[in-house]
């Protein structure tokens, strides 16, 4: 199997394990974008309230890709090919589109940020040359495929808890931050909420891409659930106390403060090559699907030479990383909502040689998907004020259900 292919993995290939998943989805949540969550939160917070809302985002925003993870179990196809049930081909398309497009700003974050905390902690090279370094590195691995990321995230993950563990114990150690008093104006914790789910979400086109690999549906679920979880309920309190203590949401200036040195620059640069593995892996998937004739590892080498270039000019993105995860949630919930609808409401039956037909009932757009597609991204936007998220999924998945039934029997996939 090339390291990027859109064909359906067959039963013999379903190797790898759910603690293999399990890994993949930690290494790429313990990263310096996790901890910028919790220091992005509005400063009004108090801690009880941050907190509260890291929890409930964070596991509310793990479940919308944990339940649909299955689907890539059972289905045995990439994320960006199963899509194509609900929105159509030419609807997968855009969304593969914005999948590309969008991925370059976290590689070129991650790259970026472990760069400048290198150059500081180790006073070697450029914040340049550690960013380009970085980004080819994870590009190599990727194209060693899943399997190779999988190894690799075997040895990375146990020093990512190691390190994680120790900016834990500086935390605890550090100074007590003076928490605001006043009560926490409500639209404040509706933002925050729509933060922390809306940066869950960014996973959310992952929930086939490596599931497909597990034999085990339920197993594979549970993997993405806990993986997603359980990094984001211990990170993004580390970043909002972390943040508060440094009195700046630069994570430089965090582990700094913090006196982490070695430590520190080891598990931002080793969380920026895990997260990076799947942000490359899941654009180039998305690549290959508007591109097909273009080699899976030419796929690779572009996305990761790009993001890898970006990075130099990606520091101002943290200041506007709140807001880019807003954006983000905006499109990905809505995107949840109407997956959810598709295969786990409605329980679609599954045809899956009708995704790879381009003359197929799949060609081109699927006006319930889009429907419900834009009517969840209006209504994330106009209810910001209490909260998008729920708002937002509740209407796509009405919006994709009652339009299906009028489609009368015209929906995306014919019965097995």
């Amino acid at each position: 199997m090339q390291p990027v292919d859109l064909a359906p993995v067959s039963p013999e290939d379903q190797k790898s394990s759910p603690l293999d998943l399990f890994l993949i989805f930690v290494g790429a949540n313990i990263v310096a974008t996790t901890l910028q969550v919790g220091a992005s939160l509005p400063a009004s917070f108090t801690a009880r309230v941050a907190f509260t809302v890291m929890a409930i985002g964070a596991v509310g925003g793990a479940l919308l890709t944990a339940v649909l993870a299955p689907v890539g179990s059972r289905l045995r196809v990439p994320s960006i090919v199963a899509t194509r049930a609900a929105l159509g081909a030419s609807g997968a398309q855009a969304l593969a589109l914005l999948l590309f497009v969008t991925n370059f700003a976290w590689i070129a974050l991650n790259n970026v940020i472990a760069a400048s905390i290198t150059t500081q902690v180790t006073g070697l090279g450029t914040t340049g040359v550690w960013s380009v370094g970085l980004g080819l590195v994870a590009t190599l691995i990727v194209l060693g495929g899943p399997r190779a990321a999988a190894v690799v995230d075997r040895v990375a993950v146990p020093l990512l808890l190691l390190s994680g563990v120790v900016f834990t114990v500086a935390v605890v150690r550090a100074p007590t931050p003076v928490w605001p008093t006043a009560p926490v104006p409500a639209g404040d914790i509706a933002r925050g909420l729509d933060i922390v789910i809306g940066y869950q979400a960014s996973w959310l086109l992952m929930f086939a891409d490596y599931p497909r690999f597990v034999r085990s549906p339920r197993a594979a679920g549970w993997a993405v659930f806990f993986g997603l979880a359980l990094t984001a309920l211990w990170f993004m309190p580390l970043g909002f106390v972390a943040s508060a203590v440094a009195g700046s949401s630069d994570p430089g200036a965090m582990v700094t403060v913090l006196n982490l040195g070695a430590w520190g620059a080891m598990l931002v640069v080793l969380a920026a090559l895990t997260t990076n593995f799947v942000n490359i892996y899941m654009s180039a998937l998305a690549l290959k699907s508007l591109r097909p004739s273009l080699s899976g590892s030419a796929g690779v080498w572009l996305i990761g030479g790009i993001g890898a270039a970006l990075g130099l000019f990606s520091l101002g993105w943290l200041e506007r990383f709140a807001s880019f995860t807003l954006v983000l949630g905006s499109l990905l919930v809505p995107i949840g909502g109407l997956l959810l609808a598709h295969f786990v409401v409605r329980r679609t039956a599954t045809h899956v040689p009708d995704l790879y037909k381009t003359t197929s009932l799949l060609a081109g757009w699927s006006w319930p998907g889009l429907t419900a597609w834009i009517a969840g991204a209006v209504v994330f936007h106009l209810s910001g004020s209490i909260g998008g998220t729920l708002p937002s999924l509740a209407t796509t998945m009405a919006v994709y259900v009652v339009s299906s039934s009028l489609a009368r029997g015209a929906s995306t996939f014919r019965p097995s």
